[in-house]
């Protein structure tokens, strides 16, 4: 009997930090302005929440790699952005940690290679139905105007020039909103 307690007591140990939640904080100049970012990740549930504090122009992105959707809630638009992953270019949810901490460890990661780009296009209708996106994203976006977004091509880029919603997460990925639902 004491060895079963031990033997549970030991597997409690190994297993907390696995299923951790953990918060990274990084202050950096975000797109010319300045603020605040924050990472917090859930290891249970498999979603990461980044946060972007710089007054009306804040926004929250949270990425779910169970359901394979991120999102982006843009306060100024008071609108939500959900569009698959592109797990070619975002980070892997295992390598999120190292990636942060990395680049909050080299400042502006200068001398560095530039990080990955990802630009969307959004659709001007609403999506009607968030349950394929899964909680953590209902959670989000209940109640506010929410829009899918396709990846397009960089050729295709020339089109949007002026007319993109702009957000950097950690000098680790930029990604653009473009099309008439995010223009100023």
């Amino acid at each position: 009997m004491k060895f079963t307690i031990v033997f549970a007591g030991l597997v409690g140990i190994f297993l907390t930090p696995a299923l951790a939640n953990y918060n990274i904080n990084v202050n950096s100049d975000n797109s010319g302005g300045s603020g605040q970012q924050s990472v917090s990740v859930n290891n249970e549930h498999k979603v990461a929440n980044v946060d972007n504090n710089n007054g009306w122009d804040s926004w929250n992105s949270l990425w779910d790699y169970e359901y394979g959707f991120a999102v982006t809630r843009l306060f100024k638009k008071k609108s939500c952005i959900v569009h698959k992953m592109n797990k070619a270019v975002m980070p892997s949810f295992q390598a999120l940690d190292t990636l942060v901490k990395e680049k909050k460890l080299q400042g502006k990661g200068l001398g560095k290679p530039s990080p990955k780009s990802l630009i969307y296009t959004v659709n001007p209708d609403k999506v009607n139905n968030l349950d394929q996106f899964g909680k953590s994203i209902i959670a989000m976006c209940k109640g506010i105007p929410t829009y899918m977004a396709e990846e397009i091509q960089e050729p295709s880029q020339i089109l949007y020039i002026g007319k993109c919603f702009n957000i950097d997460i950690f000098w680790i990925l930029n990604i653009s909103f473009c099309g008439e639902t995010v223009e100023n």
